[in-house]
């Protein structure tokens, strides 16, 4: 009998915000997932941004933005290791931990035609099956050569798709185009709104503006 079957959600989540909850109940819903993990990078490697909130302030955040939701969760492994929050060590990591869970590492296809420029990006089939959402209103094409690239890099000559494919005919360790919905909210907008004092309700939960507005997360403006 198959384990239980785990999306695994990871980023800066600067602040969460409805369009990740959106997405993540997109993915649960369309690959049958058991549970949706969050995983906050602790020290992301790729963002310099001068306006990444404390760790614990963007862990916080999800922790409130996941609590009423049954099958969403948050992790904090990457609060446990030290080092840059390289995401293939975090799904080895996850893999041992969830022994006999099936894993989906759930992503948009932005960050999918950034994989060749992660550490070692050829090593997350090794413990997951690679979920891209497709997103209604999102350029991006899953038959460019800049596509076609990162599938070659993966290890992996095409997509499988969801639909028309169902998810239980697809074996773990693919790469998975999930058609999916999409909600255009930016943490970037979210943040300048804030600096600007500006209200963020409808862009982030409840309980996420007031952890904002209590702790005067991004109230300095960008540069």
């Amino acid at each position: 009998m198959a384990g239980p079957r785990i999306g695994v959600l990871g980023g800066t989540f600067n602040p969460v915000h409805l369009g990740h909850l959106l997405i993540a109940e997109e993915f649960r819903e369309r690959l049958a997932l058991d549970r949706v993990l969050f995983v906050p990078a602790a020290a992301p490697p790729h963002k310099g941004d001068r306006r990444l909130a404390d760790p614990l302030h963007r862990y916080a955040m999800v922790a409130l933005a996941v609590a009423d939701h049954p099958a969403f969760a948050v992790s904090d492994l990457e609060f446990r290791r030290p080092g840059p929050s390289y995401s293939a060590v975090t799904l080895e990591l996850l893999a041992g931990e969830l022994s006999g869970s099936l894993l989906y590492f759930l992503m948009g296809s932005d960050t999918f035609l950034d994989l060749p420029a992660w550490r070692t990006p050829e090593r997350l089939t090794t413990w997951a099956t690679v979920a891209v959402a497709h997103r209604g209103g999102v350029s991006f094409d899953p038959a460019s050569p800049a596509a076609a690239a990162v599938l070659a890099r993966l290890g992996r000559p095409a997509w499988r798709r969801v639909p028309p494919e169902p998810w239980s005919a697809i074996p773990p360790g693919e790469v998975i185009l999930v058609e999916t919905a999409s909600l255009p909210v930016s943490a970037r907008e979210i943040r300048r709104r804030v600096a600007e004092g500006r209200s963020v309700r409808f862009l982030v939960p409840p309980a996420v503006a007031d952890y904002i507005a209590a702790h005067h997360l991004y109230a300095d403006p960008e540069r």
